[in-house]
């Protein structure tokens, strides 16, 4: 039987619940709602889902502050789309930093909201383009880190496992893939969220500075990802691959 994709819409406007619980499902879609942060925790101990599609501004724990649980907790693997005022950069510059794999303005169309959420389910279930490795994965080797792709984290001289977001893990695999070679924004956009960029788009600045800091990498003096001024970032240390056995 064919997986039907499950998305749980957190949002404490029943209205809204309810109009993107209906249209999703008429595309063929599985839904499940919850008003709050207690509701959604509750549900998401009994249940897996593919998809969190979050409001930011809620009663209790807002959306910016359930993103950054969810990214600490057990169910950190899960894809959020984030669900945020127009007007409101902060909170999207906020939600992004909080390891949201994208957002959206309201009010929005629901075709908007549909494509946006199987354009995340496709991000995270495929390798960026040109990766190709083997089912048995490998072990890619940089400066004082190596990236485990069966698992999916980084782990550090000493062997210690650090868990990347899928975006950062998208990312990464981006970078490792164009050693020394400069990549623009709009190629990283691109590559990495597949949409193109927007003249304010900073989710890529950001998501950058979330990948140097896993990475240990001072920002003043990067070691991993420099930035050339006007235009983009290069990563700048050679990459060994080691293929791993099943």
């Amino acid at each position: 039987m064919d997986h039907v994709d499950h998305i749980l819409v957190v949002d404490d406007d029943r209205e809204i619940r309810e109009l993107v619980s209906g249209y999703l499902q008429k595309n063929g879609l599985r839904t499940s709602t919850a008003a709050d942060g207690r509701q959604m925790r509750n549900f998401l101990e009994a249940n897996a889902v593919d998809l969190i599609v979050l409001d930011v501004m809620m009663p209790g724990d807002d959306g910016l502050v359930l993103c950054r649980e969810l990214r600490a907790g057990r169910h950190k693997a899960i894809p959020i789309l984030m669900l945020t005022a127009r007007t409101d950069e902060m909170d999207r510059i906020l939600g992004l930093e909080m390891g949201a794999d994208d957002y959206l303005a309201k009010p929005f169309a629901a075709r908007e909201l549909l494509a946006r959420i199987k354009a995340v389910l496709r991000r995270t279930r495929m390798l960026p383009p040109n990766l190709q490795i083997s089912e048995a994965g490998q072990l890619l080797s940089f400066g004082d880190w190596r990236l485990d792709t069966v698992a999916r984290h980084l782990l550090d001289k000493e062997g210690t496992a650090i868990a990347l977001s899928g975006a950062e893990y998208r990312l990464l695999r981006v970078f490792i893939d164009h050693p020394q070679r400069v990549l623009n924004r709009d190629q990283l956009l691109s590559l990495t969220q597949g949409r193109d960029a927007d003249l304010f788009d900073r989710s890529i600045d950001l998501l950058v500075s979330r990948l140097r800091q896993r990475l240990g990498d001072d920002a003043r003096e990067p070691t991993y990802i420099k930035t050339v001024r006007s235009e983009g970032y290069v990563f700048s240390v050679p990459v060994e691959i080691t293929e791993l056995r099943q």
